[in-house]
């Protein structure tokens, strides 16, 4: 079946006095083809505003038209759709970037180096990829533009070609990145944060009535935020620092995100004043989360305030100065155990808020608050993780001995125990699943090793050792013995001797032999 002929086309209809034009894009079919017969349009219809898919009705130019229907639609322009992993690599190959081997490496290295994460099938910019590619656009902008690199790529191409130097290409690049590192080497911190903080003013501040980024600081008059560079990174803070200690995340600030007076945009925020040290009590956000923080650290000191991070399960937005308090109270004590005595602590540790009970820490679950748990909840936890850690699955009665054998879950992986010996279970067994034939396989399989719980070795194969090495010495005085009537064997036995105390032995024995029997002087 032939094919169909469509002429792209745009058609402008004006009115009489020419004060109004409508225009239409689409397609005019020039000769059917199979579209007589079959349309897809039928099947599956093209969307409204998919102008390439309209098709359109001949009209010849100067032609009148009568206007049947008038529709009024407001249509917003949508910025260009962000690149995703196909468009970025079709937009490389039309810049003359890369190899098609080297683009699955290139969308790695952005993502492993949180340059930009990927959303939705999209690479939406992170705060670190907008900063490196500001430094790099404004401090060496000839190495990242896309001409440097495509033009690199086709000398490379000449030089495996043989028809360039590739002597040539190294010395052409060293002396013009030479330059441009000579050319910056100077520049302080400073000089970069401040170059950047003009770059990335739109990104990091909101727009102000003004249409300029809106700099002021919410926490003190007169205050002017910038970025910053600090142990942790970079980050927005207060021209007037030390006095106001207003800190912002990147991550809070980027897209113009207005500073609201709650919620962690406004930290540091101050809860109140100890009433037992009269210090105050502050709200504030570090690099491993929020916290609570009491008074601040003396000057010329290295001492840290005493702070308090809070529960995942806590937002910063319903600390008061009561909870602070009792955040910094923690390790707080519960009561004591109704049957030991002991003393049940409640705190926040590494791993998130725990119970301690006598040496034994025990996870609090996520419905429970470190401030608010009681003492028979308390108690009743320790016991499920002594019931979970002493418990195991019995499976019998050992046929030897009539020790019991049980199954257990351990940390190293499941593992079946009769007495002190323990086996661990191979892989892909379960101690759900394993039964006492199979226990008594591992078990026997582990004795055999000689391994028990100790790490020593069983006292019967000790002793068949000492019996084997006394056999082997006992073996050997009577075949010296027997060597004493015969001269060959005397001589070799004689032969495995130190050589050193041979002459020893014979010194003696030859003067006695020269002497004078009785007088003890040489022989005339």
């Amino acid at each position: 079946m032939a094919s169909a002929e469509l002429d792209q086309t745009t058609i402008d209809v004006l009115d009489r006095k020419g004060r109004s034009t409508l225009r239409a894009t689409g397609s005019v079919i020039a000769f059917d083809g199979f579209l007589k017969l079959y349309q897809e349009d039928r099947d599956e219809p093209v969307a409204e505003d998919e102008e390439s898919g309209r098709i359109l009705p001949p009209v010849e130019r100067g032609e009148e038209v009568a206007r049947q229907e008038t529709r009024s639609e407001q249509h917003f322009t949508q910025p260009p759709p962000r690149y995703s992993e196909a468009s970025l690599v079709k937009k490389l190959e039309e810049l003359g970037i890369g190899r098609p081997s080297t683009y699955a490496s290139i969308l790695q290295v952005l993502q492993d180096r949180e340059y930009v994460v990927l959303d939705k099938k999209r690479f939406l910019p992170e705060d670190r990829g907008r900063l490196v590619t500001s430094f790099l656009s404004s401090f060496f902008n000839r190495y990242v533009a896309y001409t440097f690199t495509a033009d690199l790529e086709s000398q490379l191409d000449d030089v495996s070609a043989g028809q360039l130097d590739w002597r040539k290409v190294l010395r052409d690049f060293w002396q013009s990145f030479k330059g441009s590192v000579d050319g910056t080497k100077d520049l302080s911190i400073s000089q970069v944060i401040e170059a950047l903080d003009r770059e990335l003013a739109d990104h990091f501040f909101p727009t102000g009535p003004d249409g300029q980024p809106d700099r002021g600081c919410p926490s003190c008059d007169g205050g002017r935020l910038s970025l910053r560079l600090g142990k942790f990174g970079a980050f927005i803070g207060c021209s007037n620092y030390p006095t106001c200690r207003f800190t912002r995340q990147l991550g809070e600030a980027a897209g113009g995100k207005p500073a609201s007076g709650e919620g962690e945009e406004a930290l540091p925020k101050t809860l109140g004043t100890d009433p037992e040290t009269g210090l105050e009590v502050s709200l504030r956000k570090g690099p491993y989360g929020v916290y609570v923080q009491l008074g601040e650290p003396a000057e010329g000191s290295k001492e840290k305030p005493k702070r308090a991070s809070l529960p995942r399960q806590l937002p910063p937005a319903e600390i008061d100065l009561t909870k602070g308090l009792a955040l910094l109270s923690l390790p707080r004590p519960i009561g004591n155990h109704p049957e030991t005595g002991e003393t049940i602590e409640a705190g926040i540790g590494r791993f998130g808020p725990y119970l301690k009970f006598v040496g034994t820490y025990v996870n609090l679950p996520p419905d429970d608050t470190v401030l608010t748990i009681g003492l028979n909840h308390a108690v009743e936890l320790i016991a499920q993780k002594g019931a979970k850690k002493s418990a195991g699955r019995a499976l019998g009665d050992h046929p030897t001995d009539g020790k019991p054998v049980t199954a257990h879950a351990g940390r190293f992986g499941p593992y079946v125990q009769h007495g002190a010996l323990r086996a661990t279970l191979p892989k892909g067994e379960s101690q759900d699943e394993v039964g006492l034939e199979r226990a008594i396989e591992v078990l026997a399989a582990k004795a055999a090793k000689g391994d028990t719980a100790s790490g020593k070795r069983p006292a019967g194969r000790g002793k068949a050792t000492a019996k084997a090495g006394s056999t082997k010495a006992g073996a050997a005085k009577p075949a010296a013995a027997d060597a004493d009537g015969k001269k060959v064997s005397t001589k070799k036995t004689a032969a495995k001797k130190p050589a050193a105390k041979k002459p020893a032995a014979k010194k003696p024995a030859a003067k006695r032999a020269a002497s004078t029997p009785g007088t003890g002087k040489p022989a005339s």
